[in-house]
């Protein structure tokens, strides 16, 4: 009886986090649009070019990359941020005094902004005696709340941690190419890695860089990952995933998986007809007392 009633509560919960992925904000980056979804059905979207990097901030508004700058934009189509870039962007962030983070990636920009769009701080990351570090330069980057940066080198295949004077304190190769990242309240580092050696998965790290946990095709019948982006962690243990299809345009599309520690899909977003190649996810169901890391 006790065995049963433990498995009537697995499914009872595994119903209860699929309900949990029902509103979500969307980048599909092939479109170049962000999108709200409910119900697996869009129901808002604006055009954004080669997003990669969202947020559905607390008073329902959506943060959102838009190749070449970040728009806060309100669900009636109202812009409450913008901000525009000679440089391709790929990570923008809101800080808790109310100011935007900005990643620019060919200028190596670390940027601080005001809501009206004045830079308030700047730190360059680039190398010393390096002007313009390439469109692969970089791809999320998240400022922590000591200051730091942590950035995903998507070329050189490594991530990285700045302080606040753009010097390298703490580094990590990641073959493959990491593309989204977030430091977890115990300090570890969680990592979205590419296609670029044929194993996209997502790897949780410690500080001495040791992975002491790691999600990839060998865990997941059908292996469908193609090249991970952005991600969600909530606290307790799921992960909210991307799974960008654009490189290989496989005919069956997965473009995202909620996955919980034991590695067990406990949904998944399959071959919809309205998107093409997810690049970023933000769930707008978050259960309480539940924190969410992105």
């Amino acid at each position: 009886m006790t065995r049963i009633y433990i498995s009537i509560l697995a499914v009872l919960f595994s119903v209860s986090l699929f309900a949990q992925t029902k509103t979500f904000a969307g980048a599909d980056y092939s479109q170049g649009i962000v999108f709200v979804m409910e119900n697996n059905r869009i129901v808002w979207k604006h055009k954004a070019p080669d997003s990669n990097d969202l947020w559905i901030l607390p008073n329902g508004n959506i943060l959102f990359t838009t190749g070449h700058g970040v728009l806060e934009m309100t669900r009636q189509n109202d812009t409450i941020f913008h901000y525009e870039s000679q440089s391709p962007i790929f990570a923008c962030q809101r800080l808790k005094n109310g100011n935007t983070f900005v990643g620019e990636c060919v200028s190596g920009r670390m940027l601080e902004i005001s809501p009206k769009g004045k830079i308030v701080k700047e730190v360059c990351i680039l190398p010393e005696g390096v002007k313009d570090g390439g469109f692969a330069f970089m791809r999320n980057a998240r400022r922590l709340d000591n200051g730091h940066f942590l950035v995903a080198h998507y070329g050189d295949q490594c991530v990285k941690e700045y302080d606040t004077n753009g010097k390298v304190v703490w580094k990590l190769d990641v073959p493959g190419g990491p593309h989204s990242l977030t430091r977890l309240p115990n300090g570890h580092t969680l990592i979205a890695v590419a296609d670029k050696d044929g194993n996209p998965r997502l790897i949780e790290v410690t500080g001495e860089g040791k992975t002491i946990w790691e999600l990839s095709n060998a865990d997941i019948p059908g292996k469908p990952l193609k090249f991970l982006g952005g991600f969600q962690y909530f606290s307790d243990g799921r992960f909210l995933i991307t799974n960008w299809t654009g490189h290989v345009n496989p005919k069956d599309k997965v473009h995202l998986l909620l996955v919980d520690r034991q590695k067990n899909v406990l949904y998944s977003l399959e071959n919809t007809p309205e998107l093409q190649t997810m690049s970023s996810v933000y769930s707008a169901d978050i259960p309480a007392g539940v924190a969410s890391f992105h």
